[in-house]
């Protein structure tokens, strides 16, 4: 891709799967990556499989605070952000009437406030500076419904209208698109669905196969780059046809 040599690229749930491998495909296109994470294990596991990260950062997407200090501590080591992958997410698989408030606000306060906390503080410190790429991690869950995930379903929908929102406000200087996987086969998922569950639905994709991490981390890297600078206030699906035919809509 075009234009990323050098830039530096910040990634939330950067220890994760599909973190690790945007931070991975980033590398080899010649930027400088930093990640985000609020396991220190899962840093130093990413830290030792990817010793050309240029650094890492402990902290809770969640809590302002925390997020705040991150941009601080971002600030003081490299000065700038070009480019931030707001990937940070989790999910909690059950049916609606069984959602707990506090499963609730769980899922609310990852998937959506901390994409919030995050993104203000990355456009802060893009439009002090030279501009740069905000790309948010929504979902196929955003745009249509699935059985037993209403609160990820409704906070990935809510990612999809803040990143429109953003679009429109920080524009010309940042442009902010959103990325929304349908089955990528990441170890949440692995724990959601048995073997047979995910044979059955890769059965039903045109593509015939589930979606992998690296997939995302190509889609990321190529709405980075110069080669997509006419691009902004989108959301795009990366699903191998899943909802093209309504797949989701079944139980």
């Amino acid at each position: 891709m075009h234009g990323l040599t050098d830039k530096l690229v910040l990634i939330t749930g950067g220890a994760g799967a599909i973190g690790a491998a945007t931070a991975a495909r980033f590398l080899t296109e010649g930027s400088r990556v930093v990640v985000v994470d609020s396991d220190p294990a899962a840093i130093g596991r990413l830290e030792s499989e990817l010793p050309a990260l240029t650094g890492s950062i402990r902290a809770d997407v969640t809590q302002a605070d925390q997020v705040a200090a991150a941009f601080e501590e971002l600030d003081r080591r490299h000065g700038r952000l070009d480019v931030l992958i707001n990937n940070a997410g989790i999910s909690l698989r059950g049916r609606f009437m069984d959602i707990t408030s506090q499963e609730w606000r769980q899922v609310m306060a990852v998937n959506l406030d901390g994409v919030f906390l995050v993104a203000q503080q990355a456009a802060r410190s893009m439009l002090a500076g030279s501009g740069g790429v905000i790309l948010n991690m929504g979902s196929t869950n955003g745009l249509v419904g699935y059985h037993h995930y209403a609160s990820y379903n409704a906070s990935k929908a809510g990612v999809i209208e803040l990143t429109r929102s953003m679009a429109l406000e920080l524009g010309p200087t940042i442009r902010v698109n959103a990325v929304c996987p349908g089955f990528i086969l990441t170890p949440m998922q692995e724990a959601e669905y048995t073997p047979e569950m995910r044979q059955a639905f890769a059965s039903k994709l045109p593509l015939g196969r589930l979606g992998r991490p690296d997939d995302v981390a190509a889609l990321f890297v190529f709405l980075a780059s110069d080669d997509a600078t006419f691009i902004t206030g989108q959301h795009f699906v990366i699903d191998g046809g899943e909802i093209a035919g309504g797949l989701a809509s079944q139980p």
